[in-house]
């Protein structure tokens, strides 16, 4: 009888080996977790993999697909309650701001992933991205294990309440154009930017179509409804090709190709 009452105890006993890191996982969700083999899995980074059978290896990009996806809705559903009166526009741009790999990864670094992730990779530029890549593998393992609605609740009150300043971020000039810039100097990489004047809509507002080219090659193109804010747009498409190719391909000096701006013809 008693074996019996028991039974469900046991079942959800943590195993002394796993205290901690049960602890680790609980402090930053707030939420207690079940399967901590995801939450493992979620750490592990591509250079680290591990093979838990003969056939079969395992590291966090298929959990890193997953909160990406989840994680994105979560904030954007958070952004639509906060901002009732605020359009589409500036509600995408406050979510870029907020799940921007710069953001995720600082984000990562505040909540003490980047002690926990398992990497075996010595590339300093693919470890830009790990510590935001795990941050969102382990939103995808916290949907596998808890589902939806306690994974929203847990990302909003023990990240997005407690670590975004939404006000402080509306204020928040995310200059593209000269990081991009800063970022050819460095790598001694000729860089030219082309905008063209698309013409003006219904509304009496001009549109803007701009490319970024890098050694003659269009890495990035953007629109707006000015100069600065096309050019800014190309660069921040740019900047984001630039940082995954470079992530893949380990080197600074091969840059990917990209269609020129319709705008241009």
């Amino acid at each position: 009888m008693f074996s019996t009452l028991l039974s469900p105890i046991k079942k959800f006993r943590v195993p002394n080996r796993d205290r901690e890191f049960y602890e680790q996982v609980r402090k930053i969700f707030g939420v207690a977790p079940k399967d901590l083999n995801l939450y493992k899995t979620a750490l592990i980074h591509k250079s680290a993999s591990v093979s838990l059978s003969k056939e079969k290896r395992v590291n966090n990009e298929r959990l890193e697909y997953l909160g990406d996806a989840i994680l994105d809705a979560i904030v954007a559903n958070y952004l639509f309650a906060q901002f009732p009166n605020q359009k589409e526009g500036f509600l995408t741009k406050m979510r870029s701001k907020i799940v921007s790999r710069t953001s995720l990864n600082q984000l990562a670094m505040d909540l003490g992933i980047d002690k926990l992730v398992v990497s075996h990779t010595n590339n300093p530029l693919a470890h830009k991205h790990i510590h935001g890549d795990a941050l969102e593998a382990l939103v995808g393992a916290l949907y596998l294990d808890k589902g939806f609605k306690v994974t929203s609740a847990s990302i909003v009150d023990n990240i997005l309440r407690k670590h975004i300043d939404l006000q402080m971020l509306q204020q928040t000039e995310s200059d593209f154009k000269s990081r991009l810039i800063e970022w050819a100097q460095k790598n001694r990489q000729h860089i030219q930017f082309i905008c063209n004047e698309q013409g003006i809509d219904s509304s009496n507002i001009p549109g803007f179509c701009a490319s970024v080219t890098v050694e003659d090659t269009v890495i990035g193109e953007g629109s707006g409804t000015s100069k600065k804010e096309a050019e800014q747009n190309a660069s921040m498409v740019a900047l984001t090709k630039i940082d995954e190719f470079l992530a893949q391909a380990s080197f600074a000096t091969e840059i990917p190709t990209k269609e020129p701006c319709l705008a241009q013809n």
